[in-house]
């Protein structure tokens, strides 16, 4: 099959598998969706589930967070790993939203990026996910995907992000980062994927 068919058959088969897609990061609001993201860095969103709760306890909002020390948010993070970073990013984007954004996250790209440990990954999900905005996220899953059925050359996230914007239409960017995500997880791992019982790429 051709390009063309290929993402059509891929599109058709996630919208089978995951026609419903449940944010996989447990939260309540931006804020919460923003340090829940910025927790799984290199974390899995199981791991973030089972901390974030003990966190959101103390401060769910960032006028709580910064009566927190950084020490303190260390403290409870640390088993989601590189907690000496993300620390002191949470207090201080919590810090910032409060004195620049009156306690609000905010709604662009470039207010979300400009927050201290909120990458273009971090800001996209939140711009999706919380704000409803169409975003293309791309994680290890999707950039693996990408590149493994051939709809980007996988030279970077930035390059896959563009190719999967340019291949798949707009409105359906938000629901379809999710449903390659969960796939990846399922059917497509990076190591002792079994091509011949995928779903896709057995058929590709």
């Amino acid at each position: 099959m051709n390009k063309k068919e290929r993402v059509s058959f891929i599109q058709n088969i996630l919208e089978q598998l995951y026609p419903e897609t449940p944010v996989p990061l447990n939260h309540k609001d931006a804020y919460t969706l923003l340090i829940a993201v910025l927790l799984s860095a290199q974390c899995t969103d199981e791991r973030v589930n089972q901390i974030t709760p003990f966190l959101f306890a103390k401060a769910d909002n960032p006028y709580d967070m910064i009566k927190l020390s950084v020490e303190e948010i260390r403290e409870i993070i640390r088993p989601c790993g590189l907690s000496p970073a993300k620390s002191k990013g949470i207090w201080g984007l919590s810090n910032i939203i409060i004195e620049q954004h009156g306690g609000k996250v905010p709604e662009s790209f470039e207010a979300l990026e400009a927050l201290p440990s909120v990458g273009h990954k971090t800001a996209s999900v939140v711009m999706s996910q919380a704000f409803g905005h169409p975003a293309f996220p791309v994680d290890t899953h999707i950039h693996r995907l990408a590149t493994r059925w051939k709809l980007s050359n996988g030279k970077n996230v930035q390059q896959t992000e563009k190719d999967l914007k340019r291949l798949f239409p707009m409105n359906t960017w938000n629901k379809l980062h999710l449903q390659i995500i969960f796939f990846g997880r399922q059917y497509c791992p990076a190591r002792g994927h079994k091509v011949e019982e995928c779903p896709i790429c057995g058929q590709i």
